[in-house]
């Protein structure tokens, strides 16, 4: 088993922001950020600041420079995360192959912390994935539709006149009265109708249902959710740190 006092760092990589957490006693002690170009300066800081790392288990989507990963392989037992890699829950996806790596680490997170709850991850990040386990275990799959920064590009780059809008409050909470909270109003309302209806849906077959909210835009959204929800901005690294678990019980 593994041994409480290890000290581990896992890291998501990726293509406009590193994010890594400290766990130790299997508790997420602190955790990091960086601008993938500031990413082995990151590393070196966490080395010198917390000299006892063990292990360092990484997730890629985006690229990893080569100097950071010598610096990685040469200070630790490293292991990236893949679609062979150990995990806990009982994968139904029908092409694991090509379920997504961030989705295989909110899942695990799932059945670490929640192992006999039904549970339901939602994950507003670039995409809007939503996950279900049930009570035993069982991934049996979920859904993906664009994020909030994704409806916004999509409405000025297919249309020739609406405008690039940045997410902000808009003036008037539901009509819009002009361009702007126009299509404020149009995507986060879209976005928060349909993270509720899918909350309610699952709930009317699994009553004692937990939903998780994560991913960049769940601070925004958790204030406009109907629903009992609890956000969890580090979930994807508890779902990491539980893989490595995996990895190092094998």
């Amino acid at each position: 088993m593994l041994l409480l006092s290890t000290m581990n760092l896992v890291i998501d990589i990726g293509n406009t922001k590193i994010k890594a957490g400290l766990f130790k006693n299997d508790k997420l002690e602190k955790t990091f950020s960086s601008h993938p170009s500031d990413f082995l300066q990151l590393l070196k800081e966490i080395k010198n600041a917390f000299p006892y790392i063990d292990n360092v288990m990484y997730s890629a989507s985006g690229k990893v420079e080569k100097n950071s990963l010598e610096f990685l392989k040469s200070n630790y037992s490293l292991y990236q995360l893949s679609h062979l890699s150990p995990i806990s829950f009982h994968n139904f996806y029908e092409t694991p192959n090509t379920l997504g790596l961030d989705r295989i680490a909110l899942m695990s997170a799932a059945q670490r912390l929640y192992s006999d709850k039904d549970v339901l991850v939602i994950d507003a990040g670039t995409c809007i994935t939503i996950d279900f386990k049930n009570k035993d275990d069982e991934y049996l799959g979920g859904n993906i539709s664009p994020g909030i920064q994704m409806r916004f590009r999509a409405l000025h780059h297919q249309t020739a006149n609406l405008p690039l809008v940045e997410l902000q409050k808009p003036k008037s909470p539901f009509l819009g009265r002009n361009t702007t909270d126009a299509i404020l109003n149009g995507v986060i309302n879209s976005v928060v109708f349909e993270i509720n209806e899918y909350v309610s849906r699952y709930k009317s077959e699994y009553p004692d249902l937990t939903v998780i909210l994560t991913g960049g835009d769940q601070h925004y959204l958790s204030t406009k959710l109907k629903s009992s929800i609890f956000a969890d901005s580090t979930f994807q690294l508890k779902g990491l740190h539980a893989i490595l678990v995996n990895i190092l019980n094998d």
